[in-house]
């Protein structure tokens, strides 16, 4: 009776070196998986963010320098004025292009685009502004 009960365990039970003791180790590699994937699309998304605010302040950049270039009476080159219309963590790197005519001005800014990640190399954000001469 008493191996009638051993064997039973054993066509029910899981036998000694197989089933669990193979699987101990799959939620913990199951886990690292998904939290690896979770953290890739947060990064991606904060860096959306910031191409997104940088492009932004490229804009804003660009209409404060052509109105600076514009003004006759200005005090601040188109330069200085779009640098102070950006974010002290973006002005660095920015440049500013003035073409001017007769009747109009063309300022575009460049603002670079900080990486999250450094594997990965961005390109700058670009806004132009064309306004009339005062």
């Amino acid at each position: 009776m008493l191996t009638t009960l051993t064997i039973g365990k054993r066509l029910h039970g899981t036998p000694p070196g197989s089933g669990r003791s193979r699987d101990r180790g799959q939620a913990a590699v199951e886990f690292v998986g998904v939290i690896s994937l979770l953290l890739v699309a947060a990064l991606a998304a904060i860096q959306l963010g910031i191409a997104a605010y940088a492009m932004q302040q490229a804009g804003t950049a660009s209409r404060a320098a052509a109105r600076a270039a514009t003004y006759r009476e200005s005090t601040m080159t188109a330069d200085q004025a779009g640098r102070a219309a950006l974010s002290d963590w973006l002005a660095k790197g920015s440049g500013f292009t003035v073409v001017g005519g007769n009747q109009q001005v063309k300022v575009t800014a460049r603002v670079p685009i900080p990486s999250v990640l450094p594997l990965f190399d961005l390109p700058d954000a670009r806004r132009s502004t064309v306004m009339p001469l005062d």
